[in-house]
């Protein structure tokens, strides 16, 4: 995982520094519901447009955080997938796989241009070959984008055709037999410029620090941009996901209730016969378009067809083999699965800027659908016929799928389908040069279907988003906030026999913040505090009845995070720059059962919540030599893990050179993990143990870019 600490947020939750970012010429034909960012002298991580605030205009006008990260701090990090982005972003931090405890709450939900419907299903990683810029809006978004975790939003902006003939090439290598090639051509297909398109390929191989384990991942990607007229286009993009993971998926390593790991870092439960493979094709149309003055309008529709296929070694208990008071092994179970996830989505809005007597406005009205059909089934081999596995001496390829009649075994099946729809209506008036009063109301329907049970639930919700924002000066913005967002209960959650149905679980937070936009922008600050109430989630009933083979759950639960984030970013001269944060977090149990713990907590506390998080990162620009030099930090504060053993804090470094050969030429040397050290990046279960962060990685990339 790439550790470089590179932290550029535009407008942090609870107003971090605005840390804007280069955009570059392939995004300068974005949708009209774009935010114009002012930006620093040096414009290297400059970010001039980002459409997560759905018709929102300056960052300095949004009632509320965002964090945006564009292509140039990503191919300046080095970064392939998801999880090596979150270190950028105040307020985030790694629970498992993709998902992030996001101020203080787990949460695993992402976008892609706006849109839902991620094609990484369950435990697969996204990777950002054609991605342009993560978005990242901070709190409840219920009013802009429907039901959701309240932490906050990660939307994805993909790569689209470009105006001008654009095409680069990279090849990496690097250790644990690390490598691959990409290349993409983007450009004008007609001589006219009416049509556009885009054509892109990926590929890398890597066998990872853990045992037996091997990840290959292939991307194809392409699209088509058609004009229609000035003022009208359509783009349209097919996207193809193969990645094959052996040894996966991957659990962490045993540790005891003080944290420490119980075997090396490199273990793992599985054998060179497992896998994790998924296979997903996505298809996404926009239309966009500016009919008249003032107003744009975009209708979009995003359809996707996803399969997870594994098998896989489950970590079932620790045990003493040798009674010697010390547990030196695992047991496991062998767990045989497929998901198949097929979603489609529609989705229009239209902002329009029109005066109210005098006064400017900015009406935002928009409504989307969304239909999730879901298929899974399993079979086990328990653990009494399965070998334990050593946790010092781990000794491999004696259980795997061909040792067991697994025809034998039925398999669990389960089949679900979920529909979201809704419709939004959002007013941004400037009552005078210095004040901006920003509120919304959307209102939710939902009907989530078990398709083999026959149980069902239908309900709606409303959900409202406010603000008031004062401009004492030009480079000042003060502002407060308060915003809702709701998530339905799950399907399985909704059993009558298990006392449901049950209303949502609710999210509320009021936030507010400063941001500075000092010495013509060179120095830039955000600071901001905020509360964020989450209710209704379910637990165990203590006086229920589970005579009917259902164990009772009630919603009798509450959560409270506080914090603040605080983000400096600053050119200190126009070859150097430096971007730093620290975000803190209280996440607690306000309200529940005495000598119950909420899902994912233990205590008072939060699982995977750091309390303190901090980031620096820092770029030097040698303009004779050609040469770039980076230096990136990241620290973790102490968190608890789901079963409630610590997660110890830590620090870890990480460098970056990048070296132009000829104009279009160039080779970035990486190092993750400078100084080998070994922690645990989350935590998870007991019987599981913690993740394991990666050891020292190094790997070099040849860019050819035209």
């Amino acid at each position: 995982m790439n550790r470089i600490i590179r932290i550029c947020h535009i407008s942090t939750a609870l107003g971090l520094l605005t840390a804007p970012y280069a955009v570059r010429a392939a995004e300068a034909d974005e949708a009209a519901s774009e935010i114009i960012v002012t930006g620093r002298a040096e414009a290297l991580y400059r970010v001039e447009s980002t459409s997560v605030a759905r018709g929102a205009s300056d960052p300095r006008d949004i009632p509320q955080s965002v964090t945006v990260i564009n292509e140039s701090l990503i191919d300046d990090q080095g970064a392939r997938d998801a999880t090596d982005l979150y270190r950028n972003i105040a307020g985030v931090t790694t629970f498992s796989y993709s998902g992030v405890t996001f101020r203080g709450f787990r949460q695993d939900r992402v976008f892609y241009d706006n849109l839902r419907g991620d094609p990484f299903i369950a435990f697969s990683v996204p990777r950002l070959f054609n991605i342009q810029r993560v978005e990242v809006l901070k709190g409840p978004s219920g009013m802009l984008y429907g039901p959701g975790e309240p932490g906050g939003l990660i939307n994805y902006v993909t790569k689209t055709p470009t105006e001008e003939l654009a095409a680069q090439a990279n090849l990496t290598l690097g250790n644990y037999e690390r490598y691959g090639a990409s290349g993409e051509i983007s450009g004008p297909i007609t001589g006219n410029g009416a049509l556009l398109g885009r054509a892109g390929a990926y590929y890398e191989q890597m066998d990872p620090f853990r045992n037996n384990t091997r990840e290959k991942s292939l991307i194809l990607d392409g699209g088509l941009k058609a004009k229609l007229g000035e003022d009208a286009r359509i783009i349209g993009q097919v996207t193809h996901y193969d990645q094959k993971n052996r040894a996966a998926r991957l659990r962490g390593v045993p540790t005891d209730d003080d944290g420490n790991f119980l075997a090396s870092r490199s273990w793992n439960t599985n054998e060179k016969s497992d896998f994790l493979n998924l296979r997903a094709t996505v298809y996404q149309a926009r239309l966009q378009a500016e009919p008249a003055d003032g107003i744009a309008v975009e209708l979009a529709t995003r359809y996707f067809d996803a399969r997870e296929r594994q098998q896989y070694h489950e970590a079932r208990g620790l045990v003493d083999t040798d009674a010697d008071g010390i547990v030196d092994a695992s047991r496991r179970e062998l767990r045989d699965q497929e998901r198949i996830t097929k979603g489609l989505t529609f989705s229009g809005n239209a902002t329009i800027d029109q005066p109210i007597a005098g006064l400017d406005n900015r009406v935002l009205i928009g409504a989307d659908w969304y239909r999730e059909d879901a298929e899974f089934w399993g079979r086990t081999v328990t653990h009494p016929n399965i070998p334990l596995l050593s946790l010092s001496n781990p000794v491999y390829g004696l259980s795997g799928a061909s040792f067991y009649d697994l025809e034998a075994i039925a398999k669990r099946p389960t089949e679900t389908r979920s529909t979201r729809y809704g419709f939004y209506l959002q007013d941004q008036l400037s009552l005078s040069d210095q004040w901006i009063v920003v509120g919304g109301a959307r209102y939710d329907r939902y009907k989530d279907t078990d398709l083999l049970g026959g149980t069902e639930y239908e309900d709606g919700d409303w959900t409202f988003r406010g603000g008031l924002i004062f401009k004492p000066r030009s480079d000042t913005s003060l502002y407060a906030s308060w915003s809702q967002g709701f998530e339905p209960q799950s399907v399985d959650s909704q059993n009558p026999l298990a006392g449901g149905p049950f209303v949502p679980i609710t999210g509320e937070q009021i936030e507010a913040g400063v941001k500075l936009a000092l010495l013509g922008g060179k120095l830039q600050a955000n600071a901001a505090v905020y509360q964020i109430k989450r209710r209704n989630m379910l637990q165990a009933d203590p006086n229920g009845d589970s005579s009917d083979g259902f164990d009772d759950l009630a919603p009798i639960g509450e959560v409270t995070s506080k914090g603040f984030e605080i983000e400096i970013a600053a050119d200190l001269t126009p070859d150097w720059v430096l971007t730093a944060n620290y975000a803190y977090n209280d996440a607690r149990i306000t309200a529940t059962v005495p000598g119950q713990s909420l899902t994912n907590a233990v205590g008072d506390r939060f699982a995977n919540a750091p309390k303190h998080q901090a980031g620096l990162w820092t770029r030097y620009q040698f303009r004779p030599t050609g040469t770039a030099v980076a230096l990136g930090g990241e620290y973790i504060g102490e968190r608890v893990s789901i079963s409630g053993q610590t997660v110890k804090p830590y620090a870890i470094f990480d460098a970056s050179v990048i070296q132009q050969i000829t104009p279009h030429l160039s080779v970035l040397l990486r190092v993750d993990n400078i100084f080998d050290k070994t922690y645990a990046a989350s935590g998870f279960i007991d019987r599981t143990g913690h993740f394991p962060g990666e050891p020292r990685t190094v790997f070099a990339e040849l860019r050819w870019k035209l």
